[in-house]
Protein backbone atom coordinates (compact mmCIF):
# COMPACT_ATOMS: atom_id res chain seq x y z
CA UNK A 1 0.00 0.00 0.00
CA UNK A 2 2.81 2.45 0.88
CA UNK A 3 6.52 2.42 1.62
CA UNK A 4 8.79 5.28 2.50
CA UNK A 5 12.33 5.81 3.62
CA UNK A 6 13.20 8.64 5.97
CA UNK A 7 16.84 9.77 6.20
CA UNK A 8 18.92 12.75 7.27
CA UNK A 9 20.98 14.52 4.60
CA UNK A 10 24.24 15.64 6.24
CA UNK A 11 24.88 18.29 3.58
CA UNK A 12 21.53 20.10 3.77
CA UNK A 13 20.96 19.22 7.45
CA UNK A 14 17.37 18.27 6.59
CA UNK A 15 15.37 15.07 6.84
CA UNK A 16 13.88 13.68 3.65
CA UNK A 17 11.15 11.18 2.87
CA UNK A 18 11.36 9.07 -0.28
CA UNK A 19 7.79 7.78 -0.66
CA UNK A 20 6.26 5.22 -3.01
CA UNK A 21 2.64 4.09 -3.15
CA UNK A 22 0.67 1.38 -4.87
CA UNK A 23 -0.60 2.10 -8.38
CA UNK A 24 -3.97 3.24 -7.06
CA UNK A 25 -2.26 6.04 -5.15
CA UNK A 26 -0.53 7.20 -8.35
CA UNK A 27 2.58 8.85 -6.92
CA UNK A 28 6.21 8.36 -6.08
CA UNK A 29 7.79 11.45 -4.58
CA UNK A 30 10.73 12.78 -2.58
CA UNK A 31 9.90 15.60 -0.19
CA UNK A 32 11.67 17.26 2.76
CA UNK A 33 10.37 15.96 6.06
CA UNK A 34 9.65 19.55 7.16
CA UNK A 35 7.74 20.43 3.95
CA UNK A 36 4.69 22.53 5.01
CA UNK A 37 2.14 20.35 3.20
CA UNK A 38 2.29 16.80 2.01
CA UNK A 39 0.16 14.15 0.37
CA UNK A 40 0.00 12.34 3.70
CA UNK A 41 -1.94 15.14 5.36
CA UNK A 42 -3.99 16.22 2.35
CA UNK A 43 -6.81 13.79 3.03
CA UNK A 44 -5.99 11.79 -0.08
CA UNK A 45 -4.89 8.81 1.98
CA UNK A 46 -6.28 6.83 4.85
CA UNK A 47 -6.07 8.94 8.06
CA UNK A 48 -3.80 6.34 9.64
CA UNK A 49 -1.13 7.24 7.07
CA UNK A 50 -1.26 10.84 8.21
CA UNK A 51 -0.79 9.56 11.76
CA UNK A 52 2.30 7.65 10.66
CA UNK A 53 3.66 10.73 8.88
CA UNK A 54 3.29 12.73 12.11
CA UNK A 55 5.73 10.22 13.74
CA UNK A 56 4.09 10.38 17.15
CA UNK A 57 4.58 6.59 17.22
CA UNK A 58 8.38 6.87 16.88
CA UNK A 59 10.43 5.81 19.91
CA UNK A 60 14.14 6.08 20.55
CA UNK A 61 14.26 2.50 21.82
CA UNK A 62 13.40 0.99 18.41
CA UNK A 63 16.19 -1.53 17.68
CA UNK A 64 18.50 -0.85 14.75
CA UNK A 65 18.23 -3.22 11.77
CA UNK A 66 15.33 -5.17 13.19
CA UNK A 67 11.83 -5.32 11.71
CA UNK A 68 9.16 -4.17 14.20
CA UNK A 69 5.40 -4.36 13.56
CA UNK A 70 3.41 -1.32 14.65
CA UNK A 71 -0.14 -1.45 16.05
CA UNK A 72 -1.69 1.39 14.11
CA UNK A 73 -4.65 0.25 12.06
CA UNK A 74 -7.22 -2.51 11.74
CA UNK A 75 -7.20 -2.05 7.98
CA UNK A 76 -3.54 -2.78 7.15
CA UNK A 77 -0.26 -3.82 8.74
CA UNK A 78 2.67 -1.45 9.36
CA UNK A 79 6.32 -2.47 9.71
CA UNK A 80 9.27 -0.24 10.58
CA UNK A 81 12.99 -0.97 10.39
CA UNK A 82 15.35 1.57 11.95
CA UNK A 83 18.45 2.06 9.79
CA UNK A 84 20.76 4.07 12.08
CA UNK A 85 21.42 5.01 15.68
CA UNK A 86 20.79 8.69 15.05
CA UNK A 87 18.93 10.61 17.72
CA UNK A 88 15.18 10.59 18.22
CA UNK A 89 14.89 13.95 16.45
CA UNK A 90 16.71 12.64 13.35
CA UNK A 91 15.12 9.18 13.21
CA UNK A 92 16.08 7.27 10.05
CA UNK A 93 14.00 4.27 9.01
CA UNK A 94 12.10 2.33 6.35
CA UNK A 95 8.36 1.95 6.91
CA UNK A 96 5.96 -0.32 4.99
CA UNK A 97 2.15 -0.37 5.06
CA UNK A 98 0.57 -3.45 3.51
CA UNK A 99 -2.82 -5.15 3.41
CA UNK A 100 -1.26 -8.55 4.17
CA UNK A 101 1.18 -9.75 6.77
CA UNK A 102 4.79 -9.81 5.58
CA UNK A 103 6.22 -13.30 5.31
CA UNK A 104 9.55 -14.18 6.91
CA UNK A 105 11.20 -13.95 3.48
CA UNK A 106 9.70 -10.50 2.85
CA UNK A 107 10.86 -9.28 6.24
CA UNK A 108 14.36 -10.54 5.44
CA UNK A 109 14.24 -8.63 2.15
CA UNK A 110 13.23 -5.48 4.03
CA UNK A 111 16.04 -6.06 6.51
CA UNK A 112 18.55 -6.56 3.69
CA UNK A 113 17.60 -3.25 2.06
CA UNK A 114 17.79 -1.53 5.44
CA UNK A 115 21.32 -2.92 5.93
CA UNK A 116 22.43 -1.54 2.55
CA UNK A 117 21.02 1.90 3.36
CA UNK A 118 22.55 1.82 6.83
CA UNK A 119 26.00 1.03 5.41
CA UNK A 120 25.66 3.75 2.77
CA UNK A 121 24.65 6.42 5.29
CA UNK A 122 27.52 5.39 7.59
CA UNK A 123 30.00 5.74 4.71
CA UNK A 124 28.60 9.18 3.81
CA UNK A 125 28.90 10.38 7.41
CA UNK A 126 32.44 9.03 7.74
CA UNK A 127 33.50 10.70 4.50
CA UNK A 128 31.92 13.98 5.60
CA UNK A 129 33.77 13.79 8.90
CA UNK A 130 37.03 13.09 7.08
CA UNK A 131 36.45 16.11 4.83
CA UNK A 132 35.88 18.29 7.90
CA UNK A 133 39.05 16.96 9.53
CA UNK A 134 41.02 17.56 6.34
CA UNK A 135 39.66 21.12 6.18
CA UNK A 136 40.75 21.63 9.79
CA UNK A 137 44.17 20.23 8.87
CA UNK A 138 44.44 22.70 5.97
CA UNK A 139 43.68 25.55 8.35
CA UNK A 140 46.31 24.31 10.79
CA UNK A 141 48.86 24.04 7.98
CA UNK A 142 48.03 27.60 7.00
CA UNK A 143 48.80 28.72 10.54
CA UNK A 144 52.01 26.67 10.49
CA UNK A 145 53.08 28.44 7.30
CA UNK A 146 52.75 31.81 8.98
CA UNK A 147 54.87 30.58 11.91
CA UNK A 148 57.54 28.93 9.74
CA UNK A 149 58.10 31.42 6.92
CA UNK A 150 59.89 34.06 8.97
CA UNK A 151 62.24 31.64 10.80
CA UNK A 152 63.15 29.96 7.50
CA UNK A 153 63.88 33.32 5.89
CA UNK A 154 66.03 34.29 8.88
CA UNK A 155 68.03 31.05 8.72
CA UNK A 156 68.52 31.61 4.99
CA UNK A 157 69.80 35.15 5.56
CA UNK A 158 72.22 34.15 8.33
CA UNK A 159 73.49 31.18 6.31
CA UNK A 160 74.24 33.50 3.38
CA UNK A 161 76.03 35.97 5.69
CA UNK A 162 78.13 33.12 7.06
CA UNK A 163 78.94 31.88 3.56
CA UNK A 164 80.17 35.34 2.53
CA UNK A 165 82.45 35.72 5.59
CA UNK A 166 83.86 32.18 5.72
CA UNK A 167 86.99 31.23 3.77
CA UNK A 168 86.59 28.96 0.79
CA UNK A 169 86.44 25.31 1.74
CA UNK A 170 84.27 22.89 3.67
CA UNK A 171 82.79 25.47 6.06
CA UNK A 172 81.60 27.65 3.18
CA UNK A 173 80.15 24.57 1.50
CA UNK A 174 78.26 23.70 4.68
CA UNK A 175 76.80 27.21 4.87
CA UNK A 176 75.74 26.88 1.23
CA UNK A 177 74.13 23.52 2.00
CA UNK A 178 72.14 25.14 4.80
CA UNK A 179 70.83 27.74 2.34
CA UNK A 180 69.92 25.11 -0.23
CA UNK A 181 68.15 22.99 2.40
CA UNK A 182 66.14 25.99 3.60
CA UNK A 183 65.16 26.81 0.01
CA UNK A 184 64.01 23.22 -0.50
CA UNK A 185 62.01 23.25 2.75
CA UNK A 186 60.36 26.52 1.75
CA UNK A 187 59.43 25.14 -1.68
CA UNK A 188 58.01 21.97 -0.15
CA UNK A 189 56.04 24.01 2.36
CA UNK A 190 54.50 25.96 -0.51
CA UNK A 191 53.65 22.77 -2.37
CA UNK A 192 52.15 21.21 0.71
CA UNK A 193 49.91 24.18 1.41
CA UNK A 194 48.73 25.16 -2.04
CA UNK A 195 49.17 22.31 -4.45
CA UNK A 196 47.07 19.90 -2.40
CA UNK A 197 44.02 21.64 -3.79
CA UNK A 198 42.79 20.01 -6.96
CA UNK A 199 42.68 23.26 -8.92
CA UNK A 200 46.39 23.84 -8.24
CA UNK A 201 47.67 20.31 -8.79
CA UNK A 202 50.44 20.13 -11.38
CA UNK A 203 48.92 17.15 -13.19
CA UNK A 204 50.97 15.39 -15.86
CA UNK A 205 51.44 11.82 -17.06
CA UNK A 206 54.09 9.98 -15.07
CA UNK A 207 55.27 6.39 -14.98
CA UNK A 208 54.09 4.96 -11.65
CA UNK A 209 56.95 2.46 -11.72
CA UNK A 210 59.47 5.32 -11.94
CA UNK A 211 57.85 7.23 -9.06
CA UNK A 212 57.92 4.15 -6.82
CA UNK A 213 61.51 3.40 -7.85
CA UNK A 214 62.60 6.90 -6.83
CA UNK A 215 60.80 6.56 -3.48
CA UNK A 216 62.45 3.19 -2.81
CA UNK A 217 65.84 4.73 -3.59
CA UNK A 218 65.26 7.60 -1.13
CA UNK A 219 64.28 5.08 1.58
CA UNK A 220 67.19 2.74 0.91
CA UNK A 221 69.01 3.65 4.12
CA UNK A 222 65.98 2.55 6.17
CA UNK A 223 65.64 -0.66 4.14
CA UNK A 224 69.32 -1.47 4.71
CA UNK A 225 69.02 -0.93 8.47
CA UNK A 226 66.28 -3.60 8.72
CA UNK A 227 67.45 -5.79 5.82
CA UNK A 228 64.13 -5.30 4.04
CA UNK A 229 63.17 -5.68 0.40
CA UNK A 230 60.44 -3.85 -1.52
CA UNK A 231 59.01 -5.75 -4.47
CA UNK A 232 57.01 -3.85 -7.09
CA UNK A 233 55.99 -4.48 -10.73
CA UNK A 234 58.62 -3.87 -13.36
CA UNK A 235 56.21 -2.91 -16.15
CA UNK A 236 55.37 0.71 -16.90
CA UNK A 237 52.04 2.23 -15.94
CA UNK A 238 51.31 5.85 -16.80
CA UNK A 239 48.96 7.81 -14.55
CA UNK A 240 48.02 11.49 -14.46
CA UNK A 241 49.23 12.81 -11.10
CA UNK A 242 51.14 15.56 -9.38
CA UNK A 243 54.58 13.95 -9.23
CA UNK A 244 55.78 15.61 -6.02
CA UNK A 245 52.48 15.08 -4.22
CA UNK A 246 52.35 11.41 -5.21
CA UNK A 247 55.89 10.92 -3.89
CA UNK A 248 54.70 12.31 -0.55
CA UNK A 249 51.94 9.68 -0.45
CA UNK A 250 54.24 6.80 -1.38
CA UNK A 251 57.05 7.97 0.93
CA UNK A 252 54.57 7.99 3.80
CA UNK A 253 52.98 4.61 3.05
CA UNK A 254 56.27 2.88 2.31
CA UNK A 255 57.89 4.54 5.35
CA UNK A 256 55.11 3.20 7.58
CA UNK A 257 55.47 -0.27 6.03
CA UNK A 258 59.21 -0.19 6.75
CA UNK A 259 58.68 0.95 10.33
CA UNK A 260 56.21 -1.83 11.17
CA UNK A 261 57.89 -4.65 9.20
CA UNK A 262 60.03 -7.23 11.01
CA UNK A 263 63.73 -7.31 10.11
CA UNK A 264 64.55 -9.35 7.04
CA UNK A 265 61.02 -9.17 5.66
CA UNK A 266 59.49 -8.16 2.38
CA UNK A 267 57.17 -5.28 1.49
CA UNK A 268 55.02 -5.80 -1.58
CA UNK A 269 53.60 -3.11 -3.84
CA UNK A 270 51.17 -4.11 -6.60
CA UNK A 271 48.81 -2.32 -8.90
CA UNK A 272 45.76 -3.39 -10.88
CA UNK A 273 44.17 -1.49 -13.75
CA UNK A 274 40.45 -1.28 -14.42
CA UNK A 275 38.42 0.62 -16.99
CA UNK A 276 38.44 3.97 -15.18
CA UNK A 277 40.82 3.60 -12.25
CA UNK A 278 44.01 1.99 -11.04
CA UNK A 279 44.27 0.31 -7.63
CA UNK A 280 47.62 0.45 -5.81
CA UNK A 281 48.25 -1.81 -2.80
CA UNK A 282 51.18 -1.69 -0.35
CA UNK A 283 51.45 -4.70 1.98
CA UNK A 284 53.77 -5.34 4.92
CA UNK A 285 54.29 -8.39 7.11
CA UNK A 286 54.07 -6.62 10.46
CA UNK A 287 51.63 -7.12 13.32
CA UNK A 288 48.74 -5.44 11.49
CA UNK A 289 46.44 -2.68 12.72
CA UNK A 290 44.17 -3.09 15.74
CA UNK A 291 40.44 -2.86 14.83
CA UNK A 292 39.94 0.24 16.97
CA UNK A 293 42.90 1.93 15.24
CA UNK A 294 41.59 1.31 11.72
CA UNK A 295 38.96 4.01 12.32
CA UNK A 296 41.51 6.46 13.73
CA UNK A 297 44.68 6.25 11.62
CA UNK A 298 43.65 8.89 9.06
CA UNK A 299 42.69 11.45 11.68
CA UNK A 300 45.11 14.37 12.11
CA UNK A 301 47.51 13.96 15.06
CA UNK A 302 46.69 10.29 15.59
CA UNK A 303 49.86 8.20 15.35
CA UNK A 304 50.79 4.59 16.03
CA UNK A 305 54.51 5.46 15.90
CA UNK A 306 56.37 6.67 18.98
CA UNK A 307 57.32 10.26 18.32
CA UNK A 308 55.14 10.44 15.20
CA UNK A 309 53.32 13.67 14.35
CA UNK A 310 50.10 11.96 13.29
CA UNK A 311 49.97 14.07 10.13
CA UNK A 312 51.49 11.76 7.51
CA UNK A 313 48.44 9.62 6.75
CA UNK A 314 46.06 12.59 7.05
CA UNK A 315 48.11 14.50 4.47
CA UNK A 316 48.35 11.41 2.24
CA UNK A 317 44.57 11.06 2.32
CA UNK A 318 44.15 14.76 1.50
CA UNK A 319 46.41 14.35 -1.54
CA UNK A 320 44.61 11.23 -2.79
CA UNK A 321 41.21 12.88 -2.37
CA UNK A 322 42.52 15.89 -4.33
CA UNK A 323 43.43 13.44 -7.12
CA UNK A 324 39.80 12.18 -7.07
CA UNK A 325 40.82 8.86 -5.52
CA UNK A 326 40.31 7.06 -2.20
CA UNK A 327 42.74 5.77 0.43
CA UNK A 328 41.96 3.10 3.04
CA UNK A 329 43.62 0.42 5.19
CA UNK A 330 42.91 -3.25 5.94
CA UNK A 331 44.52 -6.18 7.72
CA UNK A 332 45.73 -9.11 5.63
CA UNK A 333 44.41 -12.61 6.47
CA UNK A 334 48.00 -13.86 6.44
CA UNK A 335 49.17 -11.11 8.81
CA UNK A 336 50.35 -7.57 8.27
CA UNK A 337 48.64 -4.44 7.04
CA UNK A 338 47.60 -3.34 3.56
CA UNK A 339 47.15 0.26 2.48
CA UNK A 340 45.22 0.71 -0.76
CA UNK A 341 44.41 3.74 -2.85
CA UNK A 342 42.78 4.40 -6.18
CA UNK A 343 43.57 6.94 -8.89
CA UNK A 344 41.62 7.87 -12.01
CA UNK A 345 42.97 6.00 -15.02
CA UNK A 346 42.51 6.12 -18.76
CA UNK A 347 43.69 3.14 -20.77
CA UNK A 348 46.18 3.79 -23.51
CA UNK A 349 44.70 3.25 -26.98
Amino acid sequence: MAIWTVYHDIETEKRYTVAEYSSEQLCSVQIPQDFPTSSFASGKFHPDLAYLQAESWWRDDFPVLKVTELTVSDVYHSYVCRISRQSLAIGEYILICTHKLLSVEQQQLLLGNAQILSNYLAICRERSQQQQEILALSQILGQAEHQLRNPLALINLYAENLRLTLPEGSLQEQALLIRQTVDELSAKLTDLLYRGQRANLNLKKYNLQTIIGECVKSLQHLLTEKNLTINYPQQSLYVTVDNWQMKQVLDNLLGNAIHFSPCGGTITCNWYTYSHEVLIEICDRGSGIAPEELKQIFKPYYSRRVGGTGLGLAIAQKIILAHQGNLWADNLPTGGAQFSFTLPYQRQK
